[in-house]
C-alpha cells in the first residue's frame, strides 16, 4: 500500500510543478489575498487531479472515452475562461482590496481553479502514460487504487502548497508598490495561457 502512495505522490509532484494557468492563479491570489487563497485555489485543481487519476487508475473507460470525445470543446470552454480571468486580473485597478475571506470568495476560488483543471481531459493520457511508466497499470485493486490516487491528491497539493509558501514568503520582502506590476505579469501570463489554448483549438 505504502509503495502506491509514494509512486502516486511522486507522480503529483510531476504534474503539479510545471508552471501553468493555475500556478499563475495561485501566486497571484496569494500575493494579493494571502495563503489561504493561494492554497484554496490549488485544492481545487487537487481536485480535479484526483478524478482524472481515478478514471486512468480505474478504468473507468465510458467517461474517459466521452471526454476524450469531446476534448476539443471542453478545452475551448476552459481557453475562454482562462483568458477571461486573465482579462479581469489585467483590468482590475486595485485586487488586494477585494474582500475574499467569506466563504463565497473561498468557494469562487475553489470552483474556478476546479474548472480550470476539470477543462484538460488530455490529462486522462498524461496520467495513463504514467501509470505505465511506473508498471502500475493492470495491478491495481481497490485498496491500490485509492491509495495512489490519495498520493496524487498528496502530492499535487504539497507542490500548491510550497508555491503559495514561496510567494508568501516573497511578499514580506517585497515593496507594495511592485504588486500592481506582478498582477499585470500575471494576468499577462492568464491572458497567453488562455490564447495559445483558443489558437490550438481553431488551428486543430
Amino acid at each position: 500500500m505504502g509503495s502506491f502512495i509514494l509512486k502516486g505522490i511522486f507522480i503529483g509532484l510531476l504534474f503539479g510543478m510545471p508552471a501553468g494557468a493555475v500556478g499563475a492563479m495561485t501566486a497571484q491570489r496569494t500575493l494579493n489575498y494571502g495563503m489561504r487563497a493561494g492554497l484554496l485555489t490549488g485544492f481545487g485543481s487537487s481536485v480535479a487531479d484526483c478524478l482524472y487519476a481515478c478514471v486512468g487508475v480505474f478504468g473507468l473507460t465510458l467517461i474517459s472515452d466521452f471526454l476524450l470525445r469531446y476534448q476539443s470543446f471542453i478545452s475551448l470552454a476552459g481557453g475562454c475562461l482562462i483568458l477571461g480571468m486573465g482579462i479581469r486580473v489585467l483590468l482590475a485597478k486595485d485586487s488586494s482590496q477585494q474582500n475574499t475571506s467569506d466563504a463565497a470568495g473561498g468557494i469562487r476560488m475553489f470552483v474556478s481553479s476546479f474548472a480550470v483543471g476539470i477543462t484538460n481531459p488530455a490529462a486522462i493520457l498524461t496520467f495513463l502514460f504514467a501509470f505505465s511508466w511506473f508498471g502500475i497499470q493492470g495491478q491495481t485493486g481497490l485498496k491500490e487504487g485509492i491509495c495512489l490516487v490519495c498520493g496524487v491528491f498528496i502530492g499535487t497539493y504539497l507542490w500548491w502548497g510550497t508555491l503559495s509558501g514561496i510567494v508568501t514568503v516573497w511578499k514580506k520582502k517585497a515593496k507594495n508598490n511592485r504588486f500592481p506590476i506582478m498582477n499585470r505579469i500575471f494576468g499577462t501570463a492568464l491572458s497567453i495561457f488562455g490564447a495559445v489554448v483558443l489558437v490550438q483549438h481553431f488551428i486543430n
